[in-house]
C-alpha cells in the first residue's frame, strides 16, 4: 500500500502535468493565432473616430483585408471634439514597406451584423514608412445605425408615395377626373369603337379605290400622267443643257454672258461717273447749287399750292371763287340760248339796213 508521502507527490506530478499542459496549449493557441508572432517586432499606431461604432479592445486591425494586428486601448479624449475616440493599435513592424505615413484607417465590419475591426489602407499612400506613435488620418464610412436611419427615411418616402398613389387609383376606379372618365366613361368607348370603324371603312374605300384618296392609290393614269409629266421635264433639261430655246439660250449661249458682263461694266462705268460728278447725272447727284436750286423750288411750289389752296390771286380766284364758275356757266346758258334764236329767226339777227344820203 503506497504511503501518504508517495500519494502527494503522485498528485503533485498530475497537476504540474496538467499546467504545463495548459500553459503549452495556451502559448500553441496564441502562436497560431498570431499573425505576427510572439518575437516580431511591433510598432504602435493611432487613429482618431466620430464614433466607436462597436469596436473592442482586442478586434482586429487588417492591413487591405489582411490581419496586421490588434487594438490594443479605446478611450475619449478632450482636445478633438469631432474626432474624440482614440484607437491606439499595436501592428507587426514586419509590415513597414506597406504601412505608411499617410495611410488611410477606417472602421468596418465582418458581414453585416460582425464585429467591427479597423482597416488600413494605402493605396493612394505616398510617404515613407509608418513609425512608432504615428498617427493615421481617418476615412469615415457609414456605418450601419447610418445606413438604417437612410433606410428609415426611404421607407417613409416610400410610404408617402404609396398612399398617394392609393388616393389616385381610388380616384380613377370611382370615375372621377380625366383619367377615370377616361377608364370608367363607355361613352368615349364607344366614340372610339366607332372611330375606328369609320377608319376601317375608310380604308377599305381607299383600297378599294373609291374617292379621291382611292384614286390617288389606285388609279393608274395618275401614275401616267406624273411619267409623262417627269418625261417632259426631263426632255426639257435636255434642250436646255443643248443650248435650244430661250432658257437654253439663257444658260449656254456665251454672248448672253457677254453682253451682261459687258451691261455690267458700263453700269459700273456710268456709277463711277455718277459718283465723279460728271455728266448731267453726276451733277444732279453730286452739285450742291443744284440741290439748293431744286429745293427752293420745291418750296417755291409748295407755297404756290398753299395760295392756291388759300384762294390767293387770280389762279386761287380761279380755283376757289364760286362766282366765276357761276357766271361762267350763265354765259355758257345765255350762248347756247342766243345760238337757239338765231337758228329760229336768223333775219331778225342778221339783217342789214343801208342807208344812202
Amino acid at each position: 500500500m503506497p504511503s501518504q508521502k508517495q500519494l502527494h507527490w503522485s498528485q503533485l506530478r498530475v497537476g504540474l502535468t496538467v499546467l504545463i499542459a495548459s500553459i503549452t496549449l495556451t502559448v500553441l493557441v496564441f502562436l497560431m493565432s498570431s499573425t505576427s508572432g510572439m518575437f516580431t517586432p511591433k510598432i504602435t499606431l493611432k487613429s482618431y473616430f466620430d464614433n466607436a461604432g462597436g469596436l473592442r479592445v482586442g478586434a482586429p486591425v487588417r492591413l487591405e483585408g489582411v490581419d496586421v494586428g490588434n487594438v490594443l486601448a479605446i478611450r475619449i479624449v478632450k482636445d478633438k471634439p469631432l474626432t474624440p475616440v482614440e484607437v491606439t493599435m499595436r501592428v507587426s513592424s514586419k509590415f513597414d514597406y506597406a504601412l505608411r505615413k499617410d495611410s488611410v484607417t477606417m472602421l468596418d465590419q465582418v458581414g453585416f451584423l460582425g464585429e467591427s475591426y479597423v482597416d488600413i489602407s494605402s493605396a493612394q499612400a505616398k510617404l515613407g514608412a509608418a513609425e512608432n506613435n504615428d498617427v493615421l488620418a481617418t476615412n469615415s464610412r457609414p456605418d450601419i445605425q447610418d445606413v438604417v436611419r437612410s433606410g428609415q427615411s426611404t421607407l417613409q418616402n416610400m410610404q408617402t408615395l404609396l398612399q398617394r398613389l392609393d388616393r389616385i387609383v381610388t380616384t380613377v376606379e370611382s370615375g372621377q377626373g380625366s383619367v377615370g372618365k377616361l377608364i370608367n366613361d363607355p361613352g368615349l368607348y364607344n366614340r372610339l369603337n366607332s372611330t375606328i370603324g369609320e377608319m376601317q371603312r375608310l380604308v377599305a374605300d381607299v383600297a378599294q379605290g373609291k374617292g379621291s384618296m382611292g384614286k390617288l392609290f389606285t388609279d393608274d393614269a395618275l401614275y401616267t400622267k406624273a411619267n409623262t409629266t417627269v418625261d417632259k421635264l426631263a426632255a426639257i433639261v435636255d434642250e436646255v443643257n443643248q443650248g435650244k430655246g430661250t432658257a437654253g439660250k439663257f444658260v449656254k449661249d456665251p454672248a448672253l454672258y457677254d453682253n451682261a458682263n459687258k451691261t455690267m461694266a458700263e453700269a459700273r462705268q456710268l456709277i463711277e461717273q455718277v459718283n465723279a460728278g460728271k455728266g448731267a447725272l453726276g451733277k444732279f447727284a453730286r452739285d450742291e447749287q443744284f440741290a439748293k436750286k431744286l429745293d427752293d423750288v420745291v418750296t417755291n411750289l409748295a407755297l404756290i399750292s398753299d395760295r392756291l389752296e388759300a384762294g390767293e390771286g387770280a389762279a386761287g380766284k380761279l380755283l376757289k371763287d364760286p362766282s366765276l364758275y357761276n357766271n361762267a356757266d350763265q354765259m355758257l346758258v345765255e350762248s347756247r340760248e342766243l345760238v337757239k334764236a338765231i337758228r329760229q329767226d336768223p333775219k331778225k339777227y342778221l339783217s342789214i339796213k343801208l342807208h344812202i344820203f
